[in-house]
């Protein structure tokens, strides 16, 4: 789930959506320091660095391999079913190294002599935890394997302003640890992705002292519904109300009901778009372009759930989740207007010459250039522009962060602000279940 400056929460991929929905974990399965595993990157290669610390890369099985001094580098490629170190010295010619590995451990060793904590530094962003490198396909995948306490820091700082209210950073804390922790999939090759696909997690330097005072001062509480964690889902803005989660979704979930928002301050409460005509084109390639958009079916939000699109080719019937992709609408909470063109004329060409003494011919001819008139013709009319004005950011279910914003200037404190967004959902303590 994302950080935007437009409007911090853009909120999961609505194809991702319905999977999260899934029975939650029972409770007794989470241990007192769980931890999480999160994929922090997946590319044909890897560039890691050792800070202060030395890395040390081993085979999973506690021997170590190769160590990484401080302030030099390594890079992981593939070769063949194995994996290639590249050793990034300060000078000199770099080093291969075949490694005889499927994937490989890196941690951060202790520096003798030095103060503070080890940390291992991935593509410019330094990560706590240790680091699991491994093939998919062609391409290599880093997983951080850290636990959710010292991973929440950086997800409340890459999902909220750092210097919003505590009220508001604690409701953060307290939904993103619950949404991790749902997520937890033992099976899987990993639980959370450091985007948007789950919520975002861009390492230490998105942590500050507002965000560790919120997790601290939450340590271990989460939100239950039943006999199980909730799905957690939040958003950036509603636009003033948010959405039940079976009116988009696959399944409707109790805690995950309408509710007054409380987002006048976001930038995105309410906003406009105008979409031209070629992009328009791009976006409906199928019928080359659109002049209407019919709305068939809406939320009881006002959010879109089925609409016609007509174009010159045709037409085509589309989710509003699809709508909103193939038009990059903030929301599905949109109303759509098309602009008239305006007819256009060509510029009238010049009259022929006339000599001094009309001869014969002359008059004809200036008469049959009139007569013609193709200035006077209209052009094709052009295609028309889309404005669409529409209110939120996201999907709209569950808590809005900029209404956890007002809510806290309001004096509210964290747990009434997720009572609010999470209907009958109560604040424990994963350590005390």
């Amino acid at each position: 789930m994302s950080l935007l400056r437009l409007g911090w929460r853009a909120g999961l991929p609505l194809a991702l959506l319905p999977a999260a929905l899934a029975s939650p974990p029972p409770l007794q399965a989470i241990a007192p320091e769980p931890m999480v595993r999160v994929l922090l990157q997946e590319a044909p290669s890897l560039e890691l660095e050792a800070g202060s610390a030395p890395l040390r890369l081993g085979d999973g099985k506690g021997r170590t391999l190769l160590e990484i001094p401080p302030g030099e580098g390594l890079e992981l490629r593939r070769s063949g079913s194995a994996l290639e170190a590249r050793l990034l010295g300060r000078a000199g010619t770099p080093r291969r190294v075949s490694l005889p590995l499927q994937q490989a451990w890196i941690d951060p060793a202790p520096a003798r002599g030095r103060s503070g904590e080890a940390l291992l530094t991935l593509q410019q962003r330094r990560y706590r935890g240790r680091l699991l490198v491994r093939q998919e396909g062609d391409r290599l995948q880093a997983i951080n394997l850290i636990d959710v306490e010292s991973y929440l820091p950086s997800v409340v700082g890459s999902e909220m302003p750092a210097t919003w209210p505590q009220a508001a950073l604690r409701a953060q804390a307290v939904a993103a640890r619950t949404y991790a922790l749902r997520q937890r999939r033992p099976a899987a090759p990993f639980d959370l992705k450091a985007t948007v696909a789950s919520q975002v997690y861009k390492g230490v330097e998105a942590e500050t002292d507002s965000t560790r005072e919120a997790v601290r001062s939450t340590r271990s509480q989460v939100l239950v519904h039943g006999a199980g964690l909730i799905n957690a889902v939040f958003h950036s803005s509603s636009g003033g109300l948010t959405e039940n989660s079976g009116e988009i979704w696959r399944q409707q979930l109790p805690y995950l009901v309408s509710v007054t928002d409380f987002d006048e301050a976001s930038p995105v409460h309410a906003w406009q778009l105008r979409i031209e005509a070629d992009q328009l084109a791009k976006a409906f390639r199928e019928i080359g372009g659109a002049f209407r958009i019919d709305l068939l079916a809406t939320t009881s939000s006002g959010r879109i759930r089925q609409a016609k699109v007509t174009g010159p080719g045709g037409s085509l019937l589309l989710s509003g989740a699809e709508l909103r992709q193939r038009l990059g609408l903030r929301s599905t909470m949109a109303r759509f207007a098309f602009e008239a063109p305006s007819r256009s004329y060509p510029f009238p060409p010049p009259l022929p010459a006339l000599p001094g003494v009309f001869g014969p011919g002359v008059l004809e001819s200036v008469a049959a250039t009139l007569v013609q008139a193709p200035w006077l013709a209209p052009r094709p009319p052009a295609a028309p522009a889309l404005v669409v004005n529409g209110r939120g950011f996201g999907h709209g279910v569950g808590m809005s962060q900029w209404g956890a914003y007002g809510l806290a200037l309001r004096g509210e404190d964290y747990r009434e602000i997720l009572r609010h967004y999470y209907q009958g959902a109560r604040i424990l303590p994963y350590s005390s279940l």
